[in-house]
């Protein structure tokens, strides 16, 4: 197809991600910027030197906009897996891992992030502003970054869970700040992640107060999704009160069965929040099962001190006999999934760790620390642990914005990577009727747009950037697996971002 930087988009159903219903029309596009959209936009530009596609049949949405995503090192390779299913915007430094600022020893940052950025031993950025900058270059998104908190904390301290002192507080105060001032979103923080989980609220505050006055989100993977889920909502709350942050409460739900009836009142207690007047609003992805490394299950205090102390511990018979009672998952251990391994992956990748420990003649938490000790700690897996009747209440909330949390892994990634989007229009929007389309649309676009303040993105209106997503509402669709997740989606005609395209009938050009 010819690329061109003046196209008409011509005869779709224009969806512009306020939630408004859709109407029938034209985006025109010049120089990478909408100029007109509505019935017969194109007529003004009649005679002019466009590339007129025919899209009818179509929706015309803006780029949908991943707001937790796990790409900070990928986009910079140019991998299509989320342009592949619409996606134009990333926000990565989730979960308190961000690809800077490098400590004096950079290989304590990589040891922490790489399990979760895929990464290896020779990245890192100095700054947000040097980051941003090589980001800039990604072909395949435009990429707005938070400071992570556990990657400030190993700058600051290295990589220990200790209590922090006030200088050293405030040292990390002050590099959030420059961070901020040099385009960084926000920060994020991990608190079920060593160092971050060695945090404390007045911690956490001294941050909040960086990004109120820099008006700058704060999204927290908090300490608990599972037993004390109610508590951790609520000491994330009692921050942005304190401080007067605006909170984003990352990939909301109640993990294990166990503890499935606690989602409602930890809704209860971000509604009852919000109509205090505290700025909160949480995301959600539409899977039954999350994805993490595997040292996530084991008292995190045990990774005090990195990778190394961890191992070392897990080699010691009484340390592992005081780690053993204190390993816990959120799923059931048949639940839980080997996704990648550093060696042995065949017979390891695809199973359970209860069929594992059956096999091995072990109980699944001697099993857990021998396997990451084979492993040198270099697993990630998948948790099946999530209702369906919960996940309708989170899809359907209007506090909610709908994200991938997708995670690269050098073995079988969770399919959100690939799916997630086309999965929410079909499965959710289509089949289910869980959300209209607009709805749907709004949730990806427009919303995650002004709550992480991308200007000029979000909308199909004029004088925004021409980032824009044409499906086919009947037939956008995904057969990705948790078994064969690397499949791309259907349905999609076309991607363009900043007017260019850069998926064409579903592939990447």
């Amino acid at each position: 197809m010819k690329q061109s930087r003046n196209t008409v988009l011509k005869g779709g159903s224009i969806i512009d991600g306020t939630g408004l219903p859709a109407i029938h029309g034209d985006v025109v596009i010049q120089n990478g910027w909408i100029v007109a959209a509505g019935e017969s936009a194109a007529t003004a530009f009649a005679g002019s030197d466009y590339n007129v596609i025919d899209c009818s049949g179509y929706a015309v949405a803006p780029g949908f906009i991943d707001v937790h995503s796990h790409s900070d090192l990928k986009v910079l390779e140019n991998h299509t897996e989320k342009l592949l299913q619409g996606v134009t915007s990333e926000v990565v430094g989730n979960c308190g891992f961000s690809p800077y600022p490098l400590p004096e020893n950079p290989g304590v940052l990589r040891e922490f992030a790489n399990g979760i950025l895929c990464g290896n031993d020779t990245w890192g950025w100095n700054s947000a502003a040097d980051y941003l900058a090589s980001a800039s270059s990604s072909h395949v998104a435009n990429v707005a970054s938070l400071v992570g908190h556990g990657s400030l904390r190993i700058k600051v301290a290295g990589n220990t869970s200790s209590e922090l002192t006030r200088r050293e507080l405030d040292t990390m105060a002050g590099l959030l700040d420059d961070a901020l001032e040099e385009g960084a979103a926000g920060f994020s923080s991990g608190l079920m992640y060593a160092p971050g989980s060695g945090a404390s609220a007045e911690e956490l505050t001294v941050l909040g107060r960086v990004a109120a006055r820099r008006n700058k989100v704060y999204a927290t993977h908090m300490r608990s999704y599972s037993a004390g889920l109610v508590e951790a909502v609520e000491e994330q709350i009692a921050v942005a009160e304190h401080s007067g942050c605006r909170l984003q409460i990352s990939h909301l739900q109640a993990a294990g069965e166990d503890y499935w009836p606690l989602q409602r009142h930890a809704i209860d207690a971000i509604e009852n929040a919000e109509r205090r007047g505290v700025d909160v609003t949480f995301d959600v992805y539409p899977w039954l099962a999350g994805s993490t490394v595997l040292t996530q299950v084991l008292p995190q205090d045990a990774l005090d001190g990195g990778i190394p102390q961890l191992m070392a511990r897990l080699r010691d018979p009484e340390q592992r006999q005081l780690i053993r009672p204190r390993i816990k998952p959120e799923a059931r251990w048949s639940g839980v999934i080997m996704t990648s391994a550093a060696t042995n992956e065949e017979a390891l990748v695809g199973r359970s760790v209860q069929d594992i420990a059956n096999e091995r003649g072990t109980d699944p938490e001697t099993t857990v620390m021998d396997i990451l000790l084979e492993q040198e700690c270099n697993v990630n897996i998948v948790e099946h642990c999530q209702s369906i009747d919960n996940l309708h209440a989170l899809l359907t909330h209007p506090l909610s914005i709908v994200i991938t949390d997708g995670v690269y892994t050098r073995g079988r990634s969770h399919p959100r990577l690939y799916a997630t989007f086309p999965l929410l229009l079909s499965d959710i929007v289509r089949e289910r009727k869980w959300l209209g389309l607009e709805d749907a649309v709004h949730k990806v676009t427009a919303k995650p747009a002004s709550r992480f303040h991308l200007n000029d993105r979000g909308r199909i209106a004029k004088g925004y950037v021409a980032d824009v997503t044409v499906f086919d509402p009947a037939r956008i669709h995904t057969n990705a697996t948790y078994e064969k997740p690397d499949v791309a989606p259907t349905g999609i005609k076309l991607v363009l971002r900043s007017g260019q395209i850069l998926v064409d009938s579903g592939v990447a050009v």
